[in-house]
């Protein structure tokens, strides 16, 4: 290894590779080569150490940890090698060692200045171990190849520029020696050339590092991208999935309640009319027969009732939509509903944007299927009255542009075992019901293209149904199929 410094020939007769440091630095020129590269291969076990595992828990990379130890056995190496009874230097060395084993731990514990300390404490370090390597001219010391590691480490914690700034400060560190040096031995232009040659491939292999390091993290948010990608897709295809099976299940119950309904209710119809004929004829000759009729007719009425809402349950449904205003069909509702309740007092807060995009619209069922939902509200508060909050605003869902209402209310809520099921036929919350309210709303609802979902508020329940805009039903389709392309 060339030597920066000579001793001056006027009058100085000490020289640099003069004895027990001269043998030193000689023995050394023939393992600096060596250690400098393998030091340099086991750095990049730094940019990943650590993994999240399945349940979403950060672990140790395995990958990490070997190499960290490698490094241990290569600084061990160095250790071995002259000057060995050098003290200061093996204890400099198993601090160097306890650094590159700790690294990651302290770039986890200090996130955002972990790193400064990594680089700022291995450029101590090396400097130190330069001071106690390098006999009478320290710059001449042959463990200069140990500033390569700082320099590696900004490498891969920064960007170029960093990294640059930092190799600089490295560098400077280790010209620093030039101020004693200069003063004993006499400097010259190959020993110049010779420090250049050095300090240059000090930036040469932190750019380098630092190329593959960037690259790496594009990669690894390219990956992490696609990856986010891939989970967002798998989860609208369960979703997709979920809502088929679920559309099956209904369509062979509505065939099946379809059935049962029709031949219920010809058998109704005789009832009913037998009931009436004998309650005419009896007249008032037999008060408790006419009662006892008038209770079969009230029954069959009511039986009729359910056996319409089977019919409407599996009857297919045919939307007829036009561009309207979800916010005068909301208004609408409100009032409907708002006239025919004698329960507990209801505060209703409004809260519908401005400018909302007009919404394809069929107003019989889409008013059918908000007043059922308002009406659940209202019967959920009871009594004790409460609070509904209706809210209207303009929303994206599926890369489709619609609106979003929001039912709330302030009564009992929904139970968490049944949120999922809750639109399923014969699911119901009530005492009294058969639970079909909340499918026929589901069914209307995927007539206008739109999604409604439930969530459990801090006190009650909110229902939040999504209607695509005129014209954006298309434009989701496609990007759907291109999606499955």
């Amino acid at each position: 290894m060339a030597e920066i410094f000579h001793a001056r020939p006027e009058g100085r007769t000490q020289s640099i590779t003069e004895g027990a440091t001269a043998s030193a630095s000689r023995a050394i020129n023939a393992g600096a080569d060596v250690g400098a590269p393998e030091i340099s291969a086991t750095i990049p076990g730094t940019m990943d150490d650590e993994v999240v595992d399945d349940g979403g828990n950060r672990t140790e990379h395995d990958g990490r940890a070997w190499i960290d130890w490698l490094v241990v056995i290569i600084l061990a190496g160095l250790a071995v090698l002259p000057p060995i009874r050098e003290i200061h230097k093996q204890l400099i060395l198993i601090v160097i060692a306890a650094v590159q084993l700790l690294e990651g731990r302290l770039v986890r514990f200090e996130p955002r200045r972990g790193r400064y300390y990594a680089v700022l404490l291995k450029i101590a370090l090396a400097m130190l171990l330069i001071d106690h390597t390098g006999g009478e001219a320290t710059i001449n010391s042959s463990y200069y190849p140990i500033f390569f590691l700082p320099v590696m480490t900004a490498g891969m914690y920064f960007d170029t520029i960093g990294t640059l700034l930092w190799t600089l400060l490295a560098s400077a560190a280790y010209c620093y020696y030039l101020l004693p040096a200069s003063r004993d031995f006499m400097i010259g232009l190959p020993e110049l050339g010779e420090l250049a040659i050095r300090i240059l491939f000090f930036f040469l292999v932190a750019i380098v590092v630092n190329r593959f390091s960037i690259e790496i993290r594009r990669q690894t948010t390219r990956y992490r991208g696609l990856a986010l990608r891939l989970a967002e897709t798998n989860t609208r295809l369960e979703q997709a999935q979920d809502e088929a099976r679920r559309s099956e299940r209904l369509a062979a119950l509505g065939q099946m309640s379809a059935g049962l309904a029709h031949e219920i209710r010809n058998p109704l119809g005789v009832i009913k009319g037998s009931a009436e004929m004998l309650e005419q004829k009896i007249g008032t000759s037999n008060p408790l027969a006419g009662e006892l009729a008038g209770y079969i007719s009230s029954e069959v009425n009511r039986l009729g009732a359910l056996v319409s809402r089977f019919l409407d349950f599996a009857r297919p449904l045919r939307a007829e939509r036009y561009p309207g205003s979800i916010a005068a069909l909301l208004d609408r509702v409100l009032a409907t509903v708002a006239e025919g309740w004698h329960g507990g007092p209801v505060r209703v807060e409004r809260n519908i944007a401005p400018d909302l995009p007009q919404i394809p619209l069929d107003e019989n069922l889409a008013e059918r299927a908000f007043v059922n939902l308002v009406q659940n509200a209202y019967e959920s508060m009871g009594d004790a009255g409460g609070t509904l909050r209706v809210s209207v605003n303009p929303a994206q869902s599926g890369g489709r542009a619609g609106v979003e209402v929001r039912i709330e209310d302030t009564g009992s809520g929904v139970p968490a075992e049944m949120c999922e099921q809750i639109f399923n036929p014969f699911v119901t919350t009530k005492k009294t019901g058969v639970g079909l309210g909340l499918s026929i709303v589901s069914k209307i609802i995927d007539e206008h293209r739109g999604t409604i979902h439930l969530e459990n508020s801090p006190r009650g329940a909110r229902f939040v149904v999504f209607l695509p805009a005129a014209g954006a039903t298309d434009g989701a389709n496609a990007e759907s199929s291109a999606a499955v392309l």
